[in-house]
């Protein structure tokens, strides 16, 4: 969700390599195989020297691979609301010392739950939010059920619009920002990824101490494009402070029907992307990435920086889901 923190006035348009086509042939690994997230992971990876600019993985030796041992750090299958236990806040954070009865509600609660740069056309609400006013609405777009979260979006009651800033769309956003981050390691969300017109999906890291850049962009959907996975990493040039991003896209057909997992393995020389468990492209770490990276999934709704999401309207479904299975993250396993 690129750009999705800096203040506008600090943005700076990137520029990149954004490779886009390509055809993800099928996990190696059998989908049941996928379904735990054990304790223990071991994932392949290539040893190859990295140039300046990410690459795809195609059709790899195996003996140009390497085997790296994680071991589970962090781990959320939503057996409960996502909410109850503390690990995850519903709204950015930031860097800002808001007063904490600020993040629930009040003129100008807004700037922390949507991104207006991106031209993000919902809110992020949760039970205790309430808009405007301080009185929560009470307002929960997760909903779980046979340990399956969906992040539902949906359009804002008439009556509500103008308590909830006129935005067109109420959603959910989840992240771990101050709860939990995690310098290197694996980070993966096993999911459904929703399509229509508006919809943006998306599963991603930051900085955990509020920078922007890095930005790590493990799996984005593009709303108009049904299987269409992009996967991207963001940096800034310290001598310029010119944004730069380079990423590819994926296609996996079933992806709106099915659950796949999607993750990203960070080490100190190079980000590898996963598709089930299969990496797909990678790149040498870029300047910038110093400091622990916390994780973030939301579902928003309208965007002007990513194409083939577009604005919404009249074709954009009134209710759309967000289904997730699971989101863990590993560390690597010391030598």
């Amino acid at each position: 969700m690129s750009s999705r923190r800096e203040p506008a006035s600090k943005r700076l348009t990137p520029c990149a390599l954004v490779a886009i086509g390509g055809l993800f042939a099928g996990p190696a690994l059998a989908q049941a195989d996928l379904a735990a997230a054990t304790a223990k992971l071991t994932l392949q990876v290539a040893t190859a020297m990295l140039g300046e600019r990410c690459r795809r993985v195609e059709a790899p030796n195996p003996a140009s691979f390497a085997s790296v041992s994680l071991h589970r750090t962090f781990h959320d299958d939503f057996d409960a609301h996502p909410l109850l236990d503390g690990r995850w806040a519903p709204h950015y954070a930031g860097g800002a010392a808001w007063p904490e009865a600020r993040y629930w509600g009040g003129e100008g609660s807004d700037f922390r739950r949507k991104t207006s740069y991106n031209g993000e056309q919902q809110i992020y609400v949760d039970p205790r939010y309430g808009g405007r006013e301080t009185t929560p609405l009470g307002l929960d777009p997760f909903k779980v059920k046979d340990g399956v979260l969906s992040i539902v979006a949906s359009r804002t009651p008439p009556a509500l619009k103008t308590v909830l800033f006129n935005n067109e769309y109420i959603s959910g956003i989840l992240t771990t920002q101050s709860r939990f981050a995690q310098k290197y390691g694996y980070f993966e969300i096993r999911a459904k990824v929703p399509v229509g017109t508006g919809v943006w999906p998306a599963f991603w890291m930051l900085a955990d101490d509020g920078g922007w850049p890095p930005e790590v962009d493990i799996m984005e959907g593009r709303g108009q494009r049904p299987g269409d996975i992009v996967m991207t990493t963001h940096w800034r040039i310290p001598e310029t402070q010119r944004v730069e991003r380079c990423g590819f896209d994926f296609i996996v057909p079933d992806a709106p029907t099915a659950f796949h997992d999607y993750g990203v393995l960070w080490q100190p020389d190079r980000i590898t992307y996963f598709i089930d468990r299969q990496p797909v492209s990678e790149i040498k770490v870029p300047v910038g990435f110093h400091e622990p990276m916390y994780m973030i999934v939301n579902l928003a709704m309208g965007s002007k920086t990513l194409e083939g999401v577009g604005f919404v309207d009249g074709e954009s479904p009134n209710i759309v889901a967000f289904e997730i299975d699971r989101i863990s993250a590993y560390q690597i396993d010391e030598r």
